[in-house]
């Protein structure tokens, strides 16, 4: 077996988990029941030892996939030269009607359209990330596969027989026109087989998915025009990752996919990081998803309840554990070769600064769109104010948790002046409801934004650069400066540093690095599909909407032929690489989106998340806060 690109995979899910369905009909990486548990099938990782589920023509064929409408069900269309024929994958919604009862399954229905078509079915599971080969046995509807504390079963009309070691199922079939057929794998309990009721769960899965995302035919839709179907499978991807049970989101469904092909940057991603909190609540307020945007940033809250600021995580587990601790999974040799791999990771340990700011200036977009916060939100929000006012000048890791020494990195302080100027906005709008140390918070966003201008601008360079101790090396993330209302947009500071940006991280093909210098490990970073994305919208925000356009443009080229993104690009061969797919890009697609369709014209709230007057604006400023018997005064003002 061998690896494909990752452009070549779907991914489909449940909400709880997330499977990736190849071109080839081979499901290679899947855990279950839950995203961040191990994994069922993992040839991403090992295409020898990791295990699959593989649908596919018995000849050569050519093949092309798609989702159906506004969904997240995949179609893989095959095409030999006797026939033609579709599988169908996707994953029943629990709790939608007729799947209250049913495990985490994954469906598969097989369509001939031509025939005669002849199938190959391979089913190969391996439990625990490979280390738990199943014992595979025949039963009246199909196959159980048990391993030492899992079992999948596998129901279906076709004949499934073990092979001879009694670990796998490999098997063929032939169909004719108009013939179908139902493999329904479930885990931890056998599904039944029946036909018109497995029809049934699809057409309510369809309804599920089709019943939120936006309809491209709405007159008033924020993401109308060229961009809108790539806007709306990116939507869908963010809602594929947020997980139903408790409203996190998943920063990506898998682990260890190379930065740098054969290289050492291989991470888990399958954990819900603060950083993309405000982004997230933004794009997801806008399209109208109100009910997941309050629930995100409300979970975040929760997460700072259990923890000392000064010490607040930066990530933290689906579920809201932080017991995740990074090792290696050395039997795995890896995708194309690139180990270790690893599980869990090292950065829930890190102190990085901009959490605070990003969730704070999640709360405030969360309000602006309509949202509310319970007195207890307050006392936890002053918390972490109050934290920034003492521990602001420290040195951090970063918002791309660089592994060497700590820095005083310029877009940590900007996020620092991000929660104290939020939370300032916030105590202001709501008056007499809520109490805070306005004059303590006033007096220290001063100094961090006197500290940011003084230290992190550097004259020679004409930009932000990445760190106080070095005027030259530039970071990507300084472009959101006026995207959170550090500067305006217009300032000659923004324009400088979005001209050095495109002067020197910008690669030929119009990708955007993350940053210029040695981050403590080695090898090279990609050049990160987000960046590119701040890129556009910096530029929109700055007036310059045709250079924006072409950005855009030029960074949407790498979208797979699904609209899915990864986290980073191969300057040289163009591939997508890293954790697959990303919830950051997929954000930041939408973002920069949204931006333009603004600058275009539309009826949309958007501007620069710092505009100072939308609280009041939106009639607001006397519902912020929702009093509690237990609400505790705090300061003065």
């Amino acid at each position: 077996m061998e690896y494909k690109h990752l452009e070549e995979y779907g991914a489909i899910g449940d909400g709880n988990t997330v499977a990736l369905v190849g071109s080839d009909g081979s499901i290679d990486w899947c855990p279950l029941p839950h995203v961040e548990s191990p994994s069922v099938f993992a040839a991403l990782l090992d295409a020898d030892r990791g295990g699959h589920f593989a649908i596919q023509p018995a000849q050569s064929f050519e093949s092309v996939q798609q989702y159906r409408n506004r969904t997240n069900i995949l179609e893989t269309a095959f095409k030999t030269a006797s026939g033609s024929a579709t599988v169908t994958d996707f994953m029943p919604i629990s709790g939608v009607t007729g799947s209250d009862d049913l495990p985490p399954a994954v469906y598969r229905k097989l369509d001939c359209n031509n025939g005669p078509f002849e199938f190959e079915i391979t089913f190969k599971p391996r439990f625990d990330y490979a280390r738990d080969v199943p014992a595979i046995e025949s039963t009246a509807n199909g196959i159980i596969a048990t391993g030492t504390d899992e079992r999948a079963f596998l129901s279906s009309d076709i004949s499934l027989d073990p092979v001879t070691d009694g670990h796998g199922v490999f098997t063929t079939v032939t169909l004719e026109a108009d013939e179908t057929h139902w493999l329904i794998l479930g885990y931890g309990k056998e599904i039944s087989l029946k036909p018109s009721r497995h029809q049934a769960t699809l057409e309510e899965t369809v309804d599920y998915w089709q019943a939120w995302a936006p309809d491209c035919d709405e007159i008033d839709s924020p993401i109308g025009g060229q961009w809108h179907d790539l806007a709306v499978r990116s939507l869908l991807v963010l809602k594929l990752l947020i997980h139903r049970e408790t409203g996190a989101v998943c920063a990506a469904p898998t682990t260890s996919l190379p930065e740098d092909l054969g290289g050492v940057r291989n991470w888990d991603y399958r954990f819900n990081w603060i950083r993309d909190a405000a982004f997230t609540v933004r794009a997801l307020s806008e399209l109208g998803h109100l009910e997941e945007a309050t629930s995100y940033f409300q979970l975040c809250l929760d997460h700072c309840q259990n923890h000392d600021p000064a010490a607040l995580p930066p990530v933290y587990g689906l579920h809201g554990g932080g017991d995740f601790e990074e090792f290696v999974l050395d039997h795995l040799e890896g995708y194309r070769g690139s180990s270790p791999v690893r599980i869990g990771n090292a950065a829930r340990e890190q102190h990085q600064l901009d959490v605070y700011g990003e969730l704070i200036l999640a709360i405030y977009e969360s309000i602006r769109y309509g949202g509310s916060i319970t007195a207890d939100d307050w006392e936890v929000m002053c918390d972490l104010i109050d934290y920034v006012c003492e521990g602001w000048d420290e040195a951090d890791a970063s918002i791309w948790e660089a592994r060497d020494d700590p820095q005083q990195y310029v877009y940590s302080k900007v996020m620092c002046w991000v929660a104290l100027d939020r939370g300032i906005k916030l105590a202001e709008a709501a008056g007499d409801h809520v109490s805070a140390p306005l004059e303590r918070w006033r007096t220290c966003c001063e100094d961090v934004r006197e500290a940011t201008l003084e230290q992190g601008f550097s004259d020679s360079a004409n930009s932000f650069v990445q760190s106080f101790s070095d005027d030259e090396a530039l970071d990507a993330a300084n472009l959101l400066i006026p995207v959170v209302g550090f500067l305006p947009p217009d300032d000659p500071r923004v324009q400088g540093t979005i001209d050095a940006t495109i002067n020197r991280l910008v690669t030929d093909d119009g990708l955007v690095q993350r940053y210029e210098g040695d981050d403590g490990l080695p090898g090279e970073a990609s050049p990160f599909i987000v960046c590119s994305f701040w890129l556009v919208t910096a530029l929109t925000l700055a007036g310059r909407t045709d250079e924006a356009i072409n950005h855009l443009e030029s960074v949407l080229e790498y979208t797979s032929p699904l609209g899915l993104l990864a986290e980073a690009v191969d300057p040289d061969t163009g591939e997508q690489l890293g954790n697959f797919p990303q919830a950051y890009s997929h954000i930041g697609l939408i973002n920069s989106v949204l931006y333009l369709a603004d600058a275009d014209g539309s009826d949309s709230k958007l501007a620069p998340l710092g505009r100072d007057e939308s609280i009041e604006q939106n009639g607001l400023n006397k519902g912020i806060v929702r009093q509690s018997n237990d609400n505790k005064q705090r300061g003065t003002q």
